[in-house]
């Protein structure tokens, strides 16, 4: 059987699913070096959230797994001296691989893995970086150069979507070298229904039945642009249309300021896992208004749409090109444009009946961003690549 090695930072809901179920199968043989975390459990901090972070589901369960020392002075995920593993070459070369998949290259250590087996074994990566927000200069011209070198060291490159395929063509990989792997959450867990607990929210929250309840769900950031939707609901200050902004963040307390005399606009503090499939079932629209830079794809969407919920998205939301299908399942307006977010908005809340409609058509396009197809893609590609 071949062994695949796969090196990220620190597990998160997103990936464990994948390991576990590559696990599963068999097909391939996995261990997964973690470069960040020194512990199995406990709260990491999240600096978008602005507090410490401690998830509700298991993360470490159904595969193997080992956290290689980080001697960095300041550890995170959040620059690239902040994960330092001297013994992280050594881990893997002993664990045999025949195969590697690198998770972001941009730390130091996870960039010397690529240089290291560059050429010894086939080395797969994952990433979702776009060209959605570089401008043209001297300083792209010399990123193109770096990334070309960067991505020289990649035998494959696992891409979620259309915006970063056309970012890993730009800085060199081939379509040979360019393999399909969606970005996914557990569709069956979050469309699992929750029926009573999300009646029960909205009566809390004073929402009557036939009443239409807009979500924003995330850090409270600048990159996000929760105060770009609360400008443009404000503006829109329709009778029966309330506006819920679930999470913490920098912008927290300006949020609360501007919007403490309107009725129909609540907040709720940070969710954990088990507790979102029933904001996204309480709610009738979905809207991310990411201005970005790197809102590379935006996997809440993915959660809403395996609610059945209809979605408004930024064109800078990296998955909108290829998840929402504006007039199908919602629509895509101009990032950073209030009054391109305030006609989508004011287009959709025209009635629950409508949203309703377009939430049926967002279960149907997220049926394939499953695990499923992104463990396939990763066996055929470790599979092939010998």
């Amino acid at each position: 059987m071949r062994k695949l090695a796969i090196v990220t930072t620190h597990p998160i809901q997103y990936y464990a699913p994948i390991f576990q179920l590559l696990a599963q199968r068999g097909n391939i043989s996995i261990k997964v070096f973690y470069t960040w975390s020194q512990a199995a459990d406990g709260p990491k901090n999240d600096p978008g959230f602005g507090r410490d972070v401690n998830w509700d589901i298991p993360l470490l369960n159904g595969y193997e797994y080992e956290f290689v020392e980080n001697i960095a002075a300041e550890p995170g995920s959040h620059h690239a001296a902040g994960i330092v593993n001297p013994g992280l070459i050594d881990a893997i070369s002993q664990w045999q691989p025949s195969a590697l998949l690198v998770i972001g290259w941009a730390y130091r250590s996870h960039l010397a893995v690529l240089k290291h087996f560059n050429d010894k074994i086939p080395v797969l990566f994952r990433g979702d970086s776009t060209l959605l927000d570089q401008k043209p200069g001297l300083k792209s011209m010399l990123r193109l150069l770096y990334l070309r070198w960067v991505y020289s060291h990649v035998n494959y490159a696992l891409y979620p979507g259309t915006n970063t395929k056309a970012y890993f063509e730009k800085y060199g990989l081939t379509d040979k070298q360019l393999v399909f792997a969606p970005h996914a959450v557990d569709n069956q867990r979050f469309a699992a229904s929750r029926t009573n607990e999300a009646i029960a929210l909205r009566q809390s929250l004073g929402i009557v039945e036939d009443e239409i309840l807009v979500l924003f769900a995330g850090k409270l950031e600048s990159k996000k642009s929760p105060d770009l939707l609360l400008e443009a609901f404000m503006k829109l200050n329709k009778a029966g249309v309330h506006l819920l902004i679930a999470g913490n963040g920098e912008l927290e307390t300006a949020l609360k300021e501007r919007a403490k005399a309107h009725p129909r606009i609540h907040f709720m503090g940070f969710q954990n896992q088990s507790a979102m499939p029933v904001l996204y079932q309480a709610c009738n629209l979905f809207c991310l208004p990411s201005a970005g830079p790197n809102e590379t794809w935006g996997l809440a969407i993915n959660e809403a749409m395996a609610c059945g919920k209809a979605i408004l998205a930024s064109n800078k939301t990296g998955c909108a090109i290829d998840l929402v299908r504006p007039g199908h399942n919602g629509e895509i307006f101009e990032a950073g444009n209030l009054q391109a977010l305030y006609n989508s908005l004011a287009a959709l809340c025209t009635s629950a009946e409508i949203l309703s409609t377009l939430g049926k058509a967002s279960l149907g396009i997220i049926a394939n961003y499953n695990f499923s197809e992104i463990a396939e893609a990763i066996e055929a590609t470790v599979c092939a690549g010998h």
